[in-house]
């Protein structure tokens, strides 16, 4: 279902709002009910081992509040994680293009919630059925379920960004259109139990991150453009 501009942005504000993500309640309230049920029925082992499942599904689904730089050539992480690898890499797929590609690969404790690295509008979305293997290994950018967001600045800076499910997610949910207009920081999607996300960056970009770093989704800093530079190509 095509969403409007203006809604998405309130979509987006109100999941932003959101402690939990609203996928997680599905989960969470089964698992509580089934708790206070058990506990009602005097069943201790299967309360305790309830209990521990709804607390941890609680803080798989939670959503931090977070902070974007302020630099208008900023470019934040759209996921939580750790930096798997950062190549150059022709992606000919959506940029055609040189690029900078960096993997982030979210374990099962991260925050698993997905953020636009910059503003722009959202130029092509295309969503590719796919297998699901584990999503820290080379071959899952390419043959696992993944959906790919195309996104555009104002002044026509384009980069490509990638959620990819791993051997335990089983879904990608995303929440943008084509033809939506995204801010820095604001929530996108996610992928359920443990996945991946690539980015890639123009050859320009100055990358402010190296493998091994821990980023947090729509606050740290991947890479940062020299917005002038681009506008006075313009």
């Amino acid at each position: 279902m095509r969403i409007l501009d203006k809604s998405v942005e309130l979509m987006g504000n109100r999941h932003m709002a959101l402690p939990i993500a609203r996928e997680g309640y599905s989960f969470i309230i089964p698992m509580a009910m089934a708790t206070l049920l058990f506990g009602l029925l005097g069943w201790l082992y299967l309360t305790g081992v309830f209990s521990g499942l709804t607390l941890f599904v609680i803080y798989f689904f939670r959503n931090p509040t977070r902070t974007p730089p302020s630099s208008e050539g900023a470019i934040v992480s759209p996921a939580d994680g750790k930096i798997l690898k950062i190549e150059r890499h022709f992606e000919n797929h959506f940029l055609h293009q040189e690029t900078v590609k960096i993997s982030i690969f979210m374990s099962l404790f991260n925050v698993h919630v997905n953020r636009s690295p910059m503003s722009g509008r959202v130029v092509e979305r295309v969503y590719h059925p796919g297998k699901f293997f584990a999503a820290n290994t080379d071959k899952s950018s390419l043959l696992n379920e993944r959906n790919a967001l195309l996104l555009c600045s104002r002044d026509g800076f384009e980069i490509l960004f990638i959620q990819i499910a791993g051997i335990i997610a089983r879904r990608i949910v995303c929440y943008s259109q084509k033809g939506d207009l995204l801010k820095r920081g604001q929530i996108f999607g996610m992928i359920r139990f443990g996945s991946r996300v690539d980015i890639y960056l123009p050859p320009s970009v100055d990358i402010r991150v190296r493998v091994g770093d821990h980023v947090k989704g729509g606050e740290t800093m991947l890479g940062y453009r020299d917005v002038k530079k681009t506008k006075d190509r313009d």
